[in-house]
């Protein structure tokens, strides 16, 4: 071992919303049972570049005793991830993103999450469009007095019942905290928030760990917006289960 500088997660701060193992180009920081953690020390450059993206100030570079930076154990774990499956309680960096990690649905595996709807015609619960966050106005009339559900643009893909159990009597504006702007959204919902009178916010998003970074924007615009509004979150996994 040598003396270098190296990451240092503060788990009491970390609240696992996983944006610092999106930054991570060498793998080395995974969210395991809901926190930020560094799995190896070979594998962090101490280059920090995670540090700025953590909301909750929880990284910091720090020196330390610690196994020398190996980029070829590097190569070789992000490899190995590629070929293996994420375990449950575990998110981990796959090519810069751990949801574009490439994996066939076992629907086998996922029976106790099937909603069966045999000869019944199942209706739309969408009361307002536009739905897509950029295009929504922000003082739409459809907001005043709204139970508001923000969801992630995967989640009604990958949830069957999403519209019975999630969407019904809500006004519903979608998003992706991965490929948009999300000082933009943070701004638009701020203004939504002061300009009506929301009644509560859900939050619907993916177990990966970048689909986290809606939460995040949605609680910093309750923030900004000064607002006491009812907050939920809820996670649904890539199988369809509803993890919280």
């Amino acid at each position: 071992m040598i003396k270098r500088k190296i990451i240092k997660i503060d788990e009491e701060k970390c609240d696992g919303c996983g944006l610092c193992v999106l930054e991570c180009a060498e793998g080395a920081i995974e969210i395991i049972d809901g926190k930020a953690r560094l799995v190896s020390d070979k594998y962090c450059d101490g280059l920090g570049a995670c540090i700025d993206h953590c909301p909750q100030d929880a990284l910091i570079i720090e020196e330390r005793e610690a196994d020398e930076f190996d980029e070829e154990s590097v190569s070789a774990h992000l490899r190995q991830i590629e070929r293996e499956p994420i375990e449950a309680g575990h998110h981990r960096h796959v090519a810069a993103c751990p949801s574009a990690q490439a994996l066939r649905l076992d629907r086998r595996a996922s029976e106790d999450v099937q909603h069966v709807v045999e000869d019944v015609r199942v209706k739309s619960e969408l009361l307002n469009w536009p739905v897509q966050l950029f295009l929504a106005p922000p003082h739409a009339p459809y907001f005043e007095n709204a139970d508001l559900i923000i969801a992630a643009d995967c989640v009604p893909f990958a949830y069957a019942n999403f519209h019975q159990d999630f969407l019904k009597d809500k006004v519903l504006l979608i998003g992706c905290p991965k490929l948009d702007d999300a000082e933009f959204y943070i701004q638009k919902l701020t203004d939504i928030f002061k300009g009506s009178n929301i009644k509560s916010v859900s939050v619907v998003h993916m177990e990966v760990p970048c689909c986290f970074g809606l939460g995040y924007v949605v609680k910093e615009a309750l923030t900004n917006s000064g607002k006491d509004i009812p907050f939920k979150d809820n996670i649904i996994g890539v199988n369809g289960e509803r993890k919280h």
